[in-house]
């Protein structure tokens, strides 16, 4: 193993001959210098892992060579070490991004402890998240076993986030690879779980979980207050996962009040899952009660164009007084808007914002290489997310709400997964066109691999005509038509796509939050 190399920088550097003999029998080599130019010198001959730097020097004093020192070499670690605990000092150093922070006199274990948490502080986290994981592994396997509920899955699901955002940046990508195993195996077993359930749900809601087009009566109406303005946010294809990576970039604007998870309806399709959010009934109810606002899979047009004319309609069957405001972003001119628009709402009860980012980048990473490169998996995915949303208008919005002391829901209709396994699947010139699932006659498919819903109305699901059925896929598999099979398997393969069963897809974010005055 290389002897780590320190730079200590200090006036005084004779009296730390103990701290030299300390740190060489810990491994350590430490190079002493006395002022700041000479040390300036020495970073530009020499590698160093770390350099000591005291504050208080004549000539260069400790800030000032910091800076210079930033300038040139700006991913040095620098530990700054003072006397002086005035907390303008202390604001300065940290402003120029130290490592750490230490206040004289310091013991050899001071700093020992501080070139480990400044040199060692990844491998540390991976060799203990790593010794956690292994021990919380074998629990993992057990509780999948034995899991009978929709409540036993979501608790289960939050679980697996958890530790896939904990592995996601270990050194060690062997601890990663064998999530992804235990991810798939609780897919599958999740997606039997639905195959048992579902219907039954949809005959009995009593006994199901919260599903979509229940989510607006029971979650989000109650939350409306007369004298606070509302900002109800539904980020397209949202996932678990991807909130919990931008939870950290709102905790300086909003305090969170509510974290759930609920259910999207089948198919996990904007189409079925967003309209019914916004109804408060299902996709067969819409088409019945509402014909003009519904169109089938095999007909032209948009599918979601009437989603504030159904949001009206069920404020009005829940007796409001007011109306809601409805926006929906799609591009950028739009979010550009969305600021003002919050500005100009500030003394309305509630504004819907559907807000279509995140389903721009799932689509295009089928058609745009560049993106497919940057998210070829989970963890690409939730980074571009990540800087997605540190550099969208939307973030900026969010700091005008809370300005304008909008309490705040964020929400989605259904999540996305990454598909790895084509289905081939057989249909006439009707059969839908989704990958994740179909609907229409005559479907021939791998029965084992699916789930079949042949009585589309025990789903709470339109009839596109007699003897039409659904076909959902679970796990990660996707289906492509028998002609130009392995073009379109090669087109679509690890690709971001919904419509079928996964827990990625289905147990999807509730989250309430209040501004931070």
């Amino acid at each position: 193993m290389q002897t780590i190399q320190i730079l200590w920088v200090d006036d005084e550097v004779d009296l730390l001959k103990p701290h030299f003999l300390f740190l060489q029998s810990r491994g350590y080599q430490t190079h002493p210098c006395t002022n700041g130019q000479e040390a300036l010198s020495m970073v530009k001959q020499q590698h160093f892992d770390v350099v000591l730097l005291d504050e208080n020097m004549p000539g260069l004093n400790g800030l000032e060579t910091l800076t210079l020192l930033k300038i040139e070499h700006p991913n040095l670690p620098v530990i700054m070490v003072t006397k002086n605990e005035e907390e303008y000092i202390m604001e300065e150093a940290i402003g120029s991004k130290i490592s750490d922070y230490l206040i004289k006199p310091v013991n050899p274990n001071q700093i020992l402890l501080s070139l480990k948490k400044t040199l060692d502080h990844q491998s540390l986290i991976t060799e203990k998240t790593t010794f956690n994981y292994q021990k919380e592994f074998q629990k993992i396997s057990l509780e999948l076993m034995d899991i009978n509920t929709f409540e036993e899955w979501t608790t289960f699901y939050k679980k697996l986030v958890f530790w896939e955002l904990e592995l996601q940046n270990l050194d060690d990508s062997s601890m990663s690879e064998i999530f992804e195993n235990q991810l798939k195996e609780a897919n599958a077993l999740f997606g039997k779980f639905i195959e048992q359930n579902y219907l039954d749900w949809m005959e009995d809601q009593q006994t199901a979980p919260l599903l979509s087009h229940k989510v607006f009566k029971n979650k989000v109406f109650p939350r409306l207050q007369k004298n606070t303005p509302t900002l109800l946010l539904v980020i397209d294809n949202l996932r678990w996962d991807q909130w919990k990576t931008i939870e950290p970039l709102l905790n300086k604007y909003y305090q969170k009040e509510e974290e759930t998870v609920h259910y999207s309806i089948l198919p996990t399709a904007t189409q079925y899952a967003r309209n019914a959010f916004f109804a408060g009934l299902t996709p067969a109810e819409i088409k019945k009660h509402y014909p003009q606002y519904w169109k089938d899979d095999n007909e032209e047009g948009g599918k979601n164009l009437y989603e504030e004319a159904l949001l009206q309609l069920q404020l009005e069957r829940l007796h409001a007084d007011f109306k809601a405001n409805y926006v929906k972003v799609t591009n950028l001119k739009a979010a550009k808007s969305l600021s003002d628009t919050l500005r100009k709402n500030k003394n309305e009860v509630l504004t819907a914002v559907v807000y279509n980012f995140v389903d721009m980048i799932s689509h295009a990473k089928s058609e745009m290489e560049i993106i497919k490169e940057l998210a070829s998996d989970n963890k690409g995915y939730r980074s571009l997310t990540e800087s997605w949303f540190k550099n969208s208008p939307l973030i900026e919005a969010l700091q005008v709400a809370q300005k304008e002391n909008y309490n705040i829901i964020l929400t989605t209709d259904h999540g996305t997964i990454n598909v790895t396994s084509p289905l081939e699947v057989v249909g006439d010139k009707e059969t839908s066109m989704n990958l994740r699932y179909k609907t229409g006659r005559n479907l021939k498919y791998p029965k084992k691999k699916v789930l079949e819903v042949n009585n589309p109305e025990a789903a709470h699901l339109p009839n596109l005509s007699i003897n039409s059925k659904f076909i959902f896929a679970k796990e990660a598999n996707y289906f492509v038509y028998p002609q130009n099979y392995h073009h379109f398997a090669n087109l679509f393969q690890n690709t971001y796509q919904h419509g079928g069963i996964s827990m990625e897809e289905m147990l999807i974010p509730f989250v309430f939050l209040k501004p931070k005055k």
